[in-house]
């Protein structure tokens, strides 16, 4: 006796419908949390790249500010103007200015540390005359770069650069008004920004009646000469400048090299480097010290993504001259 063999088992079109179905279902729920995972991955780099270069730029400027031994910009606030010098903020897109100033500008400047040698020639470029001392004999121009305050950066705030002449140092409307002697001269809560050539304006080289070079003589040579060394404004100051332009900050270095090729190494010769993109708002504050203290500021960068995704505020206190 035979027996005929069974047709193999299998599915049903309606069970095979059931089960492709289920498979769109996990399949669409898998990919709803594989974008979402990348979502979440791609937020996490454009944070940690907004972090990154944000604290890049503070430490940019957290080591100029520390080993520096003097604060050139914010200036302190001067009563007489409508718009706070001491408090220097900068927004990008541009929102209205303080005061009557035209424009609000962002920017940090301190004379160059000491350390520094860009052209590695074993003396420091803040030394000009490589006499071991450093900036004791600028002329009426203290940065030596023919322009009013710092080339090309709007010193007090009031929304206009290199205005006023090249002598005027602080570009309040006047030249060499305010002597190197621990006064406020003028009455604008800013002392020894603005000297003349002779720094102390005694008429005398260097200090009246005082041996400034330790050569045995004293009083010697021209009023302008601050360190009787015979050589007259050859050792001015140094900026190192961080400012905000269309969103990027910017770090500016003097150079001891000629830069701008036109024969001499001044205070027009420099390099700059953008230390972060992106920057929507940059608030230098120079806080209010006792007398005789070292300036203290505080930095506050706002950042924001390329694609307005994300965005990042930090900021930190310094004390100049903290690692000197």
């Amino acid at each position: 006796m035979t027996r005929r063999p069974t047709a193999a088992s299998g599915f049903t079109y309606l069970e095979l419908m059931v089960a492709v179905a289920i498979a769109a279902l996990i399949l669409a729920g898998m990919a709803g949390m594989v974008g979402q995972a990348l979502d979440y991955r791609s937020g996490v780099q454009t944070r940690m790249a907004l972090l990154r270069d944000a604290d890049f730029a503070l430490q940019q400027m957290t080591r100029a500010v520390e080993n520096s031994p003097r604060l050139l910009l914010p200036l302190p606030d001067n009563p007489d103007t409508d718009w706070p010098e001491q408090l220097r903020q900068q927004r990008f897109p541009a929102t209205a200015a303080s005061g009557s100033s035209s424009f609000d500008s962002a920017v940090l400047a301190v004379i160059l540390p000491r350390q520094i040698d860009r052209d590695r020639d074993g003396r420091p470029d803040a030394d000009n005359d490589g006499d071991g001392r450093f900036d004791e004999d600028p002329g009426a121009d203290l940065t030596n770069d023919a322009a009013a305050g710092l080339y090309l950066i709007d010193d007090d705030g009031d929304g206009n650069a290199d205005t006023e002449t090249g002598n005027d140092d602080d570009e309040s409307g006047g030249a060499d008004e305010d002597i190197a002697n621990g006064l406020d001269d003028e009455d604008d809560a800013a002392t020894d920004e603005d000297p003349p050539a002779d720094l102390n304006g005694d008429g005398c080289p260097g200090r009246c009646g005082v041996d400034d070079d330790g050569d045995g003589q004293v009083d010697e040579g021209q009023s302008d000469d601050d360190d009787e060394d015979g050589q007259r404004n050859e050792d001015g100051i140094e900026a190192v400048v961080f400012h905000l332009a269309d969103g990027r900050l910017i770090e500016r270095l003097p150079a001891p090299w000629d830069v701008n090729g036109d024969g001499s190494i001044d205070g027009r010769d420099f390099t700059e480097s953008v230390i972060a993109e992106g920057v929507t708002r940059m608030r230098i504050e120079r806080l209010q010290t006792p007398p005789g203290a070292a300036a203290r500021i505080r930095i506050e960068l706002d950042l924001a993504a390329a694609d307005g995704s994300d965005r990042i505020s930090v900021q930190t206190l310094l004390r100049i001259g903290a690692a000197l």
